[in-house]
């Protein structure tokens, strides 16, 4: 069964998509909301697994929205506008269905949702403390136009730039407005390292250890950046990896 929350600022477009929803049980609709700050609220109150998320609302868009959340759901956008569904696509949400939403692309739609539930059963064990952020769970980023969904296991490093943290995947490294220290406590430490004061690694995308100036360490990451180890955390650093 799937807590789903449905975010549009139309009326009538919720209750049209509620009433098409009613026609598949694993689906319940605990809550809706008329913009992005209720949905806000509406999300962090019920915990939704799916949201369907309208991109054009007044005030902020639903972008904008997933930008403030600590953790993003798994997202089916509804839109009227033909070129956001490319950028949607950017985004690899799950699916992004035009409006009026037709039975059949919702069916499609919540067919992706099943395979990427079934991708994540083994997963989801390791989620259940929801304070912690688990690597597999989901974070958006927004760079200027650009739009990600993106897996903590496929970030390999953040980087302290002030009140924000730059995050290093893939080619990407757009700006969050999290501090490291936030980020610090919600990570996993068995997979997320503070190597020094700038810099939180994953342990899991270190190539090499070397011995580094006053007993520090330095880290080679796979994409070729090299992350100093201060000395105080090399000492935590060898005991965690039992060096």
């Amino acid at each position: 069964m799937h807590k789903a929350i449905i975010i549009d600022d139309e009326r009538l477009a919720r209750n049209e998509l509620k009433k098409l929803l009613s026609d598949f049980p694993e689906i319940e609709v605990v809550g809706e909301a008329a913009n992005a700050a209720e949905g806000i609220e509406k999300i962090e109150q019920l915990m939704p697994d799916l949201i369907f998320l309208d991109i054009q609302m007044p005030g902020k868009t639903g972008f904008d929205m997933l930008t403030e959340l600590d953790r993003a759901p798994h997202v089916i956008f509804t839109t009227a506008y033909d070129e956001f569904a490319l950028k949607a696509f950017e985004v690899n949400a799950l699916d992004y269905l035009m409006k009026p939403v037709e039975p059949k692309r919702l069916v499609d739609a919540l067919h992706k949702l099943q395979l990427a539930e079934e991708k994540e059963m083994a997963a989801s064990i390791a989620g259940v403390n929801r304070g912690m952020l688990s690597e597999n769970d989901q974070v958006f980023v927004k760079d200027g136009e650009r739009c990600w969904f993106v897996k903590l296991s496929e970030v390999r490093l953040f980087e302290s730039v002030g009140n924000y943290a730059k995050v290093f995947f893939g080619t990407n490294k757009p700006l969050i407005l999290k501090s490291l220290n936030a980020l610090e406590e919600r990570l996993d430490e068995k997979v997320f390292f503070r190597a020094n004061r700038k810099h939180i690694v994953n342990l899991r995308m270190i190539e090499k250890v070397e011995p580094y100036f006053n007993g520090g360490l330095l880290l080679d990451l796979r994409a070729g950046e090299k992350i100093e180890v201060s000395r105080r955390q090399a000492v935590k650093f060898k005991e965690m990896m039992s060096l």
